[in-house]
Formats: C-alpha cells, structure tokens, sequence
C-alpha cells in the first residue's frame, strides 16, 4: 500500500501540532510569549527552580535548544539562573514575577485553544483522543 497523508499518525500528528502551535502563538503573543517558551514555563510554573538539565528531560529538547531558549528567557526578564545552594556546580532556573504574573493568561489562552480543538468532538471522544495521544507519547518513540 502506498504512503498516504490521510493514513499517516506521524503525518497527521505532526499536522494536529502545527495548526495547534500556530493557534496558541496568535494567542499568546500578545502577552510577549511564544510557542518555543511556552513549555518551558509551564514546566516552572508546575516546579521552580528546576535545573536545566531536568527541563532537558521534561520539555523533551536538546540541551543546546533549552540553552537558547533559556538565554531567550532571561533577555525577556521571564527567569533568572540561581547557583544551588547545595551545590555550587549546578545553576537553578526561577521565575521572575514577570512570568509568574502571566501565568494565568498564558494558561487561559492554552485552554481556549485545546476547548476550541475539541469543540466538535463528545466527552467520549475527547477523552479517547486524550488516552490515545497520551498512550502513543508513551509507546516506543520516546528518546533514550
């Protein structure tokens, strides 16, 4: 059987995100943010002061992605790096109040664009779209 976009999960993920990271931009960007920190800001509103590498792991990046996108962030005054203080080696990331005060409306804005995703499927097929998504994030594509 030939390939086939319409047939295609890779495909039409990858398209899903598209349209979705493109939808939050517009929402976001007026509040000076945009889809490459986003991530990263919900992982420090979850647990400041996570350690690059950690955000590494939960943001799913390249070390050399999550350096830029975190020297972004500190050129917008969004975070500030911390020497730990048990371990002078290692720089934590914190929130600035900046980014602590958009919390909310960036969270608002997310929001509204995943209701407006969902918004022709049931409560049953929301839920299933969820589990699946989340069962394929966890099948064997994951990075070692």
């Amino acid at each position: 059987m030939p390939f086939s976009r319409s047939e295609s999960a890779g495909y039409l993920v990858n398209h899903l995100a598209r349209l979705f990271a493109h939808a939050l931009q517009a929402r976001i960007k007026p509040l000076g943010l945009s889809t490459g920190v986003f991530p990263v800001l919900l992982s420090l509103w979850e647990q400041d002061g996570l350690t690059q590498k950690q955000l590494v792991d939960q943001v799913d990046v390249e070390q050399a992605t999550m350096a830029n996108t975190l020297a972004r962030m500190e050129r917008d005054k969004l975070v500030v790096r911390k020497r730990d203080d048990e371990d002078g080696r290692v720089q934590r990331i914190w929130l600035t109040d900046k980014a602590r005060a958009l919390h909310g409306p960036a969270t608002e804005a997310a929001g509204s664009v995943n209701r407006d995703l969902l918004a022709g499927l049931s409560d049953d097929e929301r839920a299933q779209m969820l589990g699946l998504i989340r069962k394929a994030i966890g099948a064997n594509l994951s990075r070692p």
